[in-house]
């Protein structure tokens, strides 16, 4: 249930209908916006008549939820709800914000010279993992904490936020001072333990698609943090598996206008993954940006043949350099900004 209370409804008034609602049995998460205060009860409450919430003081109107996702909703934040971060760069507003590097850190060098490039380009985040799930137990599996306190070096040399992927509950601790947003595999889309866990840091998760998980299914999964209360989450299409096999995944663009509508969470594309392929990652990038996205997140490697992981699908730095520049003219068109490149020296 909703509860939407009136514009100038005061503390006493809110107060009043929270604990009504806690009476009965909802679990109340309570979001303030630009105009008015929201009310989410989640739960499994006794018998009630919402309508007699209408009667309460300060209401404006009292909303029945018939979707399973209540606090991934858009009726939970109508206005759709902005991820800010501490150096001002924030995920939802009028900037597209842009996350590249590479699938994994490798060495000093590596990922020293990747955020450089990728910076200079005006990239705001730097991706790479230290613990990387493969499927092949041979390959390689990431540096680990090693990789971790590379990123956060070369994250306060180049004031890149640094956003890795966690695979599992143990490494929650380990990661939160070393990175800025934890990010949440496909594979582990639905590892209900890890995102209950990560609903109680406070600290931005980018959710990613599950390989063959529907809309719905990333929305509930976005819930379970939302319901521990960390609303700072960022979904990601990353593309899903179908019959078609020439590229590694199908990026379901639809996808985005389809979230912006369903829910009021910011999006951000990976054509890396979407596609698997190199000389199809600008094209995806630009139909990512024009559809609506948030912002992308793109594999840059400083030479892509010798990457360790994912060099197939990684753009060299020169065509990361020419893709920010072709957003730069698709971004206006959609009513968006995108930053300038900027001069780095690390």
């Amino acid at each position: 249930m909703i509860v939407a209370m009136q514009e100038r409804a005061t503390e006493e008034q809110i107060q009043a209908v929270v604990e009504r609602m806690v009476e009965i049995g909802f679990n109340v998460h309570k979001t303030t916006g630009t105009l008015q205060t929201i009310l989410a009860g989640v739960g499994t409450p006794g018998a009630f008549n919402h309508k007699d919430f209408e009667l309460f003081a300060g209401v404006a109107e009292v909303i029945r939820i018939s979707s399973p996702y209540k606090l991934a909703g858009r009726g939970f934040r109508p206005e759709g709800s902005i991820v800010q971060f501490p150096n001002g760069v924030s995920v939802g507003g009028d900037e597209i914000v842009v996350m590249a590097g590479p699938c994994s850190v490798e060495s000093r060098d590596q990922i020293f010279s990747a955020a450089a490039q990728v910076k200079a380009a005006g990239a705001k985040f730097l991706r790479g993992g230290a613990f990387k799930p493969r499927s092949s137990p041979y390959s390689f599996q990431g540096m680990g904490l090693a990789g971790l306190e590379l990123l956060r070096e070369v994250g306060d040399a180049t004031g890149l936020l640094i956003i890795s992927e966690v695979m599992e509950i143990s490494q929650i601790e380990l990661m939160l001072p070393y990175i800025d947003c934890f990010q949440v595999g496909a594979r582990n889309m639905q590892n209900f333990n890890l995102l209950r866990e990560l609903g109680l840091v406070r600290k931005p998760v980018l959710l990613k698609r599950g390989i063959a998980a529907t809309l719905e299914e990333l929305l509930l999964s976005a819930e379970y943090i939302l319901s521990g209360g960390n609303y700072d989450v960022i979904l990601c299409e990353r593309g899903i598996r179908t019959f078609e096999t020439y590229t590694r995944n199908t990026m379901d663009i639809s996808a985005i206008p389809v979230i912006k509508k369903l829910s009021h969470l910011p999006i951000v594309g990976d054509p890396s993954h979407g596609t698997g392929r190199r000389d199809m990652v600008p094209q995806m990038a630009r139909a990512t940006v024009a559809a609506g996205a948030d912002g992308l997140l793109i594999e840059v490697h400083p030479n892509p043949d010798k990457a360790v992981s994912d060099g197939a699908q990684s753009l060299f730095p020169e065509q990361f350099s020419k893709l920010m520049d072709e957003l730069r003219i698709i971004a206006p068109a959609v009513g968006r900004d995108i930053s300038q490149p900027v001069a780095v020296s690390v």
